[in-house]
């Protein structure tokens, strides 16, 4: 089993004890850091170098969203995931633009929590819906870049599967094959584009046309 080193950052205390709780009920996670404010953040990432970060938004300090922009300029293999209160959908959206993989809102089931965690660390979370359409609103009004992409018609369908919010299973059951078939053709994708999330998987295919803007 996968072990993954968490660092969280919250400056509410209750917070940070459910967060534990959550996080304890599943062996493949260890916590091994607890931050207040953005800049705790930093310094602790770059003396633990964790595999993931829960952040919350709203920090005294240093928020979440300049401690995400700066923690994925220094330590860009870090995955981080925000957490918050709100589905504010702009705050999320901004996140996103700074290197987050995802985001979870606090009141959610802890199952929901844990699945959702496993996703993002197997690169397999879905891009919601909402949060795919600001990417095309904010890339469709930027000029194309004419770039020549060896992607195959295979490639091409499963790009804009995964840019309508689809996991690996769904895609898998969409095109009748094997979820370990949908993995290699996203790596594949992933090294022919110089990309490494869905977020920016998305955001390319509607950047060059892959996607209806209906």
């Amino acid at each position: 089993m996968n072990k993954y080193r968490v660092v969280m950052g919250d400056d509410h205390e209750h917070a940070r004890a459910a967060i534990k709780i959550i996080l304890g009920s599943d062996p493949a996670f260890d916590v091994i850091g607890e931050a207040t404010n953005g800049k705790e953040m930093i310094q602790l990432c770059t003396e633990l170098l964790p595999d993931l970060v829960l952040m919350d938004i709203n920090m005294p300090v240093l928020n979440g969203l300049d401690a995400t922009r700066i923690l994925k300029e220094e330590l860009p293999h870090i995955k981080i995931v925000m957490v918050t209160v709100s589905d504010d959908v702009t705050d999320l959206f901004e996140a996103l633009k700074k290197g987050a993989q995802g985001y979870l809102l606090k009141n959610l089931n802890p199952s929901i929590w844990l699945d959702y965690l496993h996703a993002i660390m197997k690169d397999d979370a879905p891009i919601s819906k909402e949060i795919a359409k600001r990417i095309l609103t904010e890339f469709m009004s930027q000029s194309k870049t004419q770039q020549e992409h060896r992607l195959t018609s295979r490639e091409q369908e499963i790009l804009s599967l995964v840019a309508l919010g689809n996991s690996n299973k769904d895609i898998a059951h969409l095109l009748t094959i094997s979820e370990y078939t949908v993995k290699n053709h996203l790596k594949n994708i992933m090294q022919k584009l110089h990309v490494s999330n869905r977020v920016q998987l998305t955001r390319f295919a509607f950047e060059q046309g892959y996607m209806s803007t209906k």
